[in-house]
Formats: structure tokens, C-alpha cells, sequence
């Protein structure tokens, strides 16, 4: 029992050591739409495993005591072989819990699809802000299309309107994190994954790389500002102030590896930079990969090609 009661304080202690550390654990502490979906997935789930966890591990203590080599009370059952209705209920509690969690995650899987717009009664019927954004050695790039314009390591967008951001990678696979907002998903070249995600709150939200891409990943961070929509106007016309013109050149310079890269406003992006990008076409007179695959396409079975992108979401000269 003196046993118990030290088990019970340690852990008791731990708790309330960890309540009282003030830690910032951003992915309980959401503000958009997809991240208090994820929130409530974790919570639920969470709370579901714990009507297994905790009854078990209070057996496991109950047992332990009850049958202990000094207890010469407790009852000795040398022939005792099994029990039917034990086992039922071992095998069923388990099936039951793991059929709920399969069925809840895969409901929120097709959900919080990230490539699906999030429905209208969430984002309203204002236009997508879209946002092609640019895993680069190692910094991140986010091309505002509609606007013409281009930051390096911050994002602006309005407190309630959805956001549809594109994302590829230059060089090594990395993947975009915004933990107050939604969920990881990975930039890879050659490739254009779609994420909706929308803040419902004014803020200025941490976003970070959250896959390993060499010597300076631990710097590929990035303030996301949720503004009202007087204030992202504001900023749009201070980024178009900027003399920096983002062209292909410009493009090939900035995809330089380099660390510690300070915010940047680029003004005149040129139009069918990030369709390059993408297509591994920037640098001149190169082919682009889905010009050669629509070749190859016409000259096989296939006979078309399904585009990486979704008509109308990107600019093709």
C-alpha cells in the first residue's frame, strides 16, 4: 500500500507540474474551422481510449494487490482453465472501441479533405483568397495571384475568409504548418497540393516547416496575419509599393539555399511563375514536365492528360 501511495503522488506531482507550465500547445488551442474539427477528433478520441486505458491500468494495480505472494486470503484456483463469458467481453469492448474510432476518423477524414472547398455555411460566399506558396531552401514563398504580389516568410490574409493555398517545393520535400489552423501538408516538387483553411479570429498565428529538409530547416518559419479586411488592403498596397519584381531571374536568385531570410515584398510577379515552378520550367528554354507528358499522353493509350491543377486556379501563359 506505502508502495501505491508514492506511485500516486509521483504522478499525481507530474500533473500538476505539467498544468502549471504554461506550455502553448497550439493544437488544442485552434481558430479556424479545420483546426477545431482536428481538436475535436483528438478530444474525442482521447477521451475514448482512456474508457479502456484507465479501467485496465486500475486492474492491472487491483490484481497485483489482491494477489500478492503475502495475501494468504486470496483465492487459489490451480485448475481453473478459462471463461467463456471473460472472453466475450475481452474481445468485444476492443471490436466495439476500434469500430468507433475507424468510423469517426474516417468521417473526419472525408470532411477535412484538404483540397475540398469548406462549405458555405463555415467560409460564406466571399471569393476564395488563393496563395501559391513555395517550399524553398530554406525559406518559404507565397505568391498572392490576384494581386500580383509576393512575400517571403509572411502570410496576410482577412480574419474569416477562406484560403485556398497551392503549395510545391524547389528542391527537398517539406511540409507546410500552420498549427493554430489546420493540418500538415507536405510540398513536394513536381507536384501542386490544394489546402482551404480559414481563421475566424484577428492574429498573428505561427507556421512552420514540419518535415526535415537539411541544414537549415529549423529557421523555415512564418507569421500568418489574420486581419480585418481595411488592414489587408492596407498591406496589399504596401507589398505593391516593393521595387523588387519577382521574373523568373528573380525566382532562380531567391531559390538559392540560404538561412535567416528576413520578410520580403516582391511587386509584378510575372504571370505563369508558379505554373513553372511546378513544371520544373523556369529557367529558359527548358520544356515544361507536363507539356512532355501531354506528348507522351497523345502518342500512348491514354490519349489526354489530367492536369496537376484545377481549371481556372492558376495562371498559364
Amino acid at each position: 500500500m506505502e508502495h501505491i501511495k508514492k506511485i500516486s503522488y509521483f504522478f499525481g506531482a507530474a500533473v500538476l507540474m505539467l498544468l502549471l507550465s504554461g506550455c502553448d500547445i497550439a493544437v488544442l488551442q485552434p481558430v479556424g474551422y479545420v483546426s477545431k474539427e482536428m481538436r475535436n477528433l483528438i478530444v474525442v478520441s482521447f477521451v475514448l481510449m482512456l474508457l479502456i486505458v484507465i479501467p485496465v491500468m486500475i486492474a492491472v494495480v487491483v490484481f497485483a494487490f489482491k494477489y500478492r505472494a503475502s495475501n494468504k486470503n486470496a483465492e487459489y484456483l490451480p485448475d481453473w482453465g478459462g471463461s467463456h463469458k471473460l472472453e466475450f467481453w475481452m474481445w468485444i469492448i476492443p471490436i466495439c472501441m476500434v469500430s468507433i474510432l475507424a468510423v469517426l476518423s474516417a468521417t473526419y477524414i472525408h470532411k477535412l479533405e484538404p483540397s475540398k472547398v469548406l462549405p458555405e455555411s463555415v467560409a460564406g460566399n466571399e471569393p476564395i483568397l488563393q496563395i501559391d506558396a513555395v517550399a524553398l531552401d530554406w525559406k518559404w514563398l507565397f505568391i498572392y495571384p490576384q494581386y500580383g504580389v509576393a512575400t517571403v516568410n509572411e502570410i496576410y490574409a482577412p480574419a474569416g475568409r477562406q484560403v485556398l493555398i497551392q503549395m510545391t517545393a524547389e528542391n527537398s520535400v517539406n511540409a507546410f504548418w500552420v498549427p493554430k489552423l489546420g493540418p500538415v501538408l507536405y510540398a513536394m516538387p513536381q507536384m501542386n497540393d490544394k489546402l482551404h483553411l480559414i481563421s475566424k479570429e484577428d492574429g498573428v498565428y505561427k507556421g512552420r516547416s514540419a518535415n526535415y529538409s537539411g541544414a537549415g530547416f529549423a529557421g523555415m518559419e512564418f507569421d500568418w496575419h489574420s486581419v480585418s479586411r481595411g488592414d489587408f488592403n492596407a498591406w496589399v498596397a504596401k507589398a505593391r509599393q516593393s521595387r523588387n519584381r519577382l521574373d523568373r531571374a528573380a525566382y532562380l536568385n531567391l531559390a538559392q539555399a540560404s538561412q535567416g531570410n528576413p520578410v520580403a515584398y516582391y511587386s509584378g510577379v510575372e504571370k505563369d511563375l508558379y505554373y513553372r515552378v511546378v513544371n520544373r520550367c523556369v529557367v529558359s528554354g527548358t520544356v515544361c514536365n507536363e507539356e512532355l507528358m501531354k506528348i507522351a499522353a497523345a502518342k500512348s493509350l491514354w490519349g489526354q492528360l489530367c492536369s496537376v491543377f484545377d481549371p481556372g486556379v492558376v495562371a498559364v501563359k
